[in-house]
């Protein structure tokens, strides 16, 4: 039986990062692999040469854009398996309107995969932060002493809080399912979920300000979007209870940075940035230096568990879409604006 071509696109590098030995081996020996080499990226006019005759297409990280001479020449395409997060600067909408809509092409994203590092990291944020661990870990290694009368040995935890989310984006639902345990009130704040979905969800929807006021754990997912840049400013930071913890792993684009600064410098609220804008913050920028913010280097999505599953949700896809099956993560076009 002649097996389904399939170009595929990224390094070594990074099959190397998402792909279980084991899993590669079987995408070898189900499908006819055309595999990148070499460690040089290619750009789109390659990809345009190289695609006549391939029945899907598997891209990654810093693949090129599918541009409309890609899809002139990809006479046989009949899937776009992108094991990365973000489509969007793989697959503009207008490609996607002009060639994958009429040709019934689905393009699949592992997102999904990646959320999974991000939640976790987020619930290690919370739980981190509000128990002060950092600062007695450093209490301890700089001194002689062993409790600091100066660090809370107490306070509002994680269990039993109020977890007020901005979006019910793929992070924001894993952050829901390893919330469960904790025995949390959980708050979301998003235009587009439904009171079905939030029922589903197990979470009550609120209005934005209602979150920011009325939350012990403020947790931004929302995608970065023309829609939602800078869509938290002093305006919610200044709602937030004495004692809150607030945390950014979405984008820096949806924090007014300015507005952030000057509340964090009261003292009163605790701050995790796992994103920033400029990313990096500039050396001598203040929310640098503050005690009560703690700033990651946007490593939140990063982590093993995640970036093997990436592998192992593409080869999915595959075996999906040749064995006649829809698509597991295939991107939803009708809300294509919204995502990140």
């Amino acid at each position: 039986m002649q097996r389904h071509r399939v170009l595929y696109v990224p390094p070594p590098s990074h099959t190397e990062k998402v792909f279980r030995p084991a899993t590669y081996e079987r995408m070898l020996q189900r499908f006819d692999v055309v595999a990148s080499k070499s460690e040089q990226r290619w750009s789109s006019e390659e990809l345009a040469e190289r695609i006549h005759g391939c029945e899907a297409l598997v891209t990654g990280w810093g693949s090129p854009a599918v541009t409309a001479d890609v899809m002139e020449r990809a006479d046989q395409l009949s899937l776009i398996a992108h094991s990365a997060g973000s489509i969007k600067s793989l697959v503009k909408r207008e490609i996607a309107d002009q060639y994958l809509l009429p040709r019934g092409i689905p393009l699949f994203s592992a997102n999904n995969a990646i959320a999974f590092n991000v939640a976790e990291s987020t619930i290690g944020y919370m739980i981190m932060v509000s128990h002060y661990w950092l600062e007695h870990v450093l209490h301890v290694r700089t001194s002689t002493g062993w409790a600091s009368p100066e660090i809370p040995k107490t306070a509002q935890f994680l269990r039993g809080s109020r977890v007020g989310l901005v979006s019910a984006s793929t992070v924001g639902r894993e952050v829901i399912q390893l919330l469960q345990p904790f025995d949390v009130d959980i708050r979301i704040y998003d235009p587009h979920l439904s009171d079905w979905d939030a029922g589903r969800l197990g979470v009550q929807r609120a209005e934005l300000h209602e979150i920011f006021a009325e939350s012990d754990f403020v947790s931004v997912h929302t995608p970065s979007i023309p829609q939602t840049r800078r869509m938290i400013g002093a305006e919610q930071l200044r709602l937030l209870r004495d004692g809150a913890v607030f945390l950014n792993t979405s984008r820096g684009s949806v924090l007014d940075h300015d507005a952030l600064t000057r509340e964090a410098a009261t003292g009163r609220i605790r701050v995790v940035l796992d994103v920033t804008e400029p990313e990096p913050l500039p050396g001598d920028h203040p929310l640098r230096r503050m005690p009560n913010v703690f700033i990651t280097p946007h490593v939140s999505g990063a982590g093993a568990y995640g970036y093997l599953k990436i592998g192992d949700m593409t080869l999915q896809a595959l075996e999906d879409r040749f064995n006649g099956r829809p698509v597991r993560g295939a991107v939803n076009f009708e809300r294509y604006e919204l995502l990140a």
